[in-house]
């Protein structure tokens, strides 16, 4: 397989594809902030910080809080 070719299916897979489940999930919280809260970021913006940060490691931890919730 081309060297490229398996970088972009990487880049797609590991990161676009997880971030844009973040983006369009409806169990995946605001953008506001809740009331009273100290953070500037709701928990949307903090799930995609997170995945963009950290990859499929951070969709994981979106995909398994959304089953406990």
């Amino acid at each position: 397989m081309d060297p490229k070719l398996t970088a972009w299916l990487i880049l797609g897979f590991g990161y676009l594809l997880p971030l844009a489940h973040v983006l369009i999930s409806p169990r995946s919280g605001g953008w506001r902030p809740p009331p009273g809260s100290g953070c500037p970021l709701g928990p949307r913006a903090g799930w995609i910080v997170l995945v963009l940060l950290l990859g499929p490691i951070g969709w994981l931890m979106f995909w398994r809080s959304r089953r406990r919730a």
